[in-house]
């Protein structure tokens, strides 16, 4: 199970949608869209999709803490790990959040890409955001988790596809942090205080072919 170690032809609706680091007034999924899912994936794939856009549409959630435990919930009570071998038949692949609910299964990378996307478009900050890789220590292997930082100098929460529970980097002894990421920057990490800036994000390869795969339209 390790997450360091076919394509869906999307509308041009979409392209940017997501990868705009602007957050924007929420994700219109059209009802062309919604069938080609259907047919391709099953009626359970389509309703993830219209749940998802309903759910980042739901401006009854105020706070941030409301925010990051609805998207905590969502993927991690619908969506099945499976490696990205049986998923997509490569070593490693990070797909888009529309994939990801398309298939209904994936890896920690694509647990915790899905769930940055939901909080950017519920309204949360990129600015308090991670994606950190950390060691699993008890699995012995390399993870990817959603880290928040109420402030700069915070020890983040974190959101983990490993466990249900929404809890502080401090009680995660299990968990040994590596680098970080958002939508600009790359960072050393540590889960006290957010770590020393080494460059930008596109640094990281996967990252950015993902970014490019999202804004292409032939993807």
């Amino acid at each position: 199970m390790d997450c360091i170690n076919n394509k869906l032809r999307w509308d041009g609706l979409i392209l940017g949608l997501l990868l705009g680091f602007a957050v924007s007034a929420g994700i219109e999924i059209s009802a062309e869209l919604l069938n080609r899912v259907l047919e391709k994936y099953g009626e359970q794939a389509a309703e993830r999709v219209s749940d998802w856009q309903a759910l980042v549409a739901d401006r009854s959630i105020v706070s941030d803490e409301q925010k990051l435990q609805r998207a905590n919930d969502f993927f991690n009570q619908r969506i099945e790990f499976k490696d990205d071998r049986l998923v997509w038949g490569k070593e490693d692949y990070w797909a888009t959040p529309l994939e990801f609910l398309a298939r209904g299964v994936g890896d920690c990378e694509d647990f915790s890409i899905a769930k940055y996307f939901t909080l950017r478009e519920l309204g949360v900050s990129d600015e308090k955001m991670r994606l950190t890789y950390v060691k699993a220590v008890e699995l012995n292997q390399h993870h990817m988790v959603l880290t928040y930082y109420a402030t700069p100098a915070s020890v983040p929460v974190v959101l983990d596809n490993l466990i249900s529970e929404i809890k502080r980097a401090s009680e995660r002894k299990d968990l040994l942090p590596v680098y970080s990421f958002n939508g600009t920057g790359l960072w050393l990490a540590k889960f006290r205080g957010m770590g020393k800036l080494v460059g930008q994000s596109d640094r990281v390869g996967l990252w950015r072919i993902l970014k490019e795969r999202m804004l292409s339209p032939d993807f």
